[in-house]
């Protein structure tokens, strides 16, 4: 699974860790994610989109 978080991350200006800290979770998690190296459960993935202001289907093909 292919993502764009790390692209709308730096749009809205959040470091890793801030997104992560929003989202509940470990900026490795964010890392990895942003890597491809994590694919994110669904809950995650709604946390994600929500704090960046997307729908999930934007972030992740």
């Amino acid at each position: 699974m292919r993502n764009r978080i790390k692209e709308f991350r730096q749009k809205k200006n959040l470091t890793q860790e801030e997104l992560a800290s929003r989202a509940g979770v470990r900026r490795e998690t964010i890392i990895f994610l942003e890597q491809g190296k994590y694919n994110p459960s669904l809950r995650l993935a709604m946390s994600i989109a929500k704090e960046l202001k997307m729908t999930i289907e934007d972030l992740f093909t």
